[in-house]
């Protein structure tokens, strides 16, 4: 042996240790077995007397934060105005108009109001998709919540109960509005004026709309709030953005607003009892699909709504 030994002693020149009786109790616990997943994960199992964060919901181990958020707010802010701009300089008319004007004439433009909404909606996803899917190798829908019904969740009941509640809730939402003052000239009303305006707004309302507010509201803002405030203030939250996001629409009519705002809280509830943003779409499509058959039966096709 030298001073230079990685092992100071030869095993063979020591006695062996002596053996506990085999009945003997072990005063060493046995490891315990590595953790797999991420630290969420690992978060979420470590027994509370460690001083862990109590065990998050599945469906609200997100992958995005703050930053993300506040980066996803400017893009959204950012594409809006790029789009409007664009479509404004490209619709717009090549003689003088006051903006009042201007704003009636291109409210008579489908092309300007649902082609610029529609490029919106799509720039917004693509955000989403490349950001939170294509950058962290993860799936875009299930990342952001759309996921199958737990079977324990409705035994005995279709995931179809939640169209009919949405059809439920618009009715409702209809009989409410109709106690409520209204002011006159609202934006949205200018939309009906013009019957192919309001056929697109229709099939908007019922194609585009749940798929793309639901996807933006209900699985990329709820989570966040929820895993930041809690369960109950991310609902409530994510339903005043909500009802808050058609305010310029409706002429910020706030006995309207507040409605909408109920609804929005309705939907989110939804997604965070079920687990998945397929609840609240399906709610959200009966809502807005029973707001479409009755609007569209009671104008006889909008045959009945004055020009301008």
């Amino acid at each position: 042996m030298t001073a230079f030994d990685d092992n100071p002693s030869d095993p063979a020149d020591l006695d062996p240790p002596p053996q506990a009786p085999a009945d003997a109790p072990s005063l060493v616990e046995p490891a315990a077995e590595p953790l797999a997943g991420d630290p969420i994960t690992y978060a979420a199992s470590a027994p509370a007397a460690l001083g862990a964060q109590p065990a998050l919901p599945e469906d609200l181990r997100i992958s995005w934060s703050w930053p993300h958020f506040a980066l996803f707010i400017f893009f959204a802010g950012a594409s809006f105005v790029v789009v409007q701009t664009a479509l404004l300089f490209y619709y717009a008319p090549h003689q003088r108009m006051s903006q009042q004007e201007l704003e009636r004439y291109l409210l008579n433009k489908p092309q300007f109001i649902f082609g610029s909404n529609l490029l919106w909606f799509g720039a917004v996803l693509l955000f989403l998709y490349v950001t939170l899917s294509v950058l962290r190798d993860s799936p875009f829908w299930s990342s952001l919540g759309w996921k199958k019904f737990r079977p324990s969740l409705s035994p005995g009941r279709g995931p179809w109960v939640y169209f009919a509640s949405g059809c439920g809730l618009a009715v409702f939402v209809a009989l409410a509005g109709s106690q409520v003052h209204t002011k006159e000239n609202m934006p949205i009303e200018e939309l009906f004026k013009n019957r192919s305006n309001a056929l697109l707004l229709m099939a908007m309302a019922v194609l585009v709309a749940p798929l793309v507010e639901e996807t933006v509201f209900r699985g990329y803002l709820y989570p966040l709030f929820a895993k930041s405030f809690g369960i109950v203030p991310g609902v409530l939250v994510t339903g005043i953005l909500f009802g808050l996001m058609h305010g310029a629409q409706l002429g910020w009519t706030w006995g309207i607003v507040a409605l909408l705002i109920l609804v929005g809280v309705i939907f989110t509830f939804a997604r965070a009892y079920t687990g998945t943003v397929l609840a609240s779409f399906l709610l959200h499509l009966g809502y807005n699909s029973m707001i479409a058959v009755t609007t569209i039966v009671s104008t006889h096709a909008f045959t009945r709504v004055p020009h301008p």
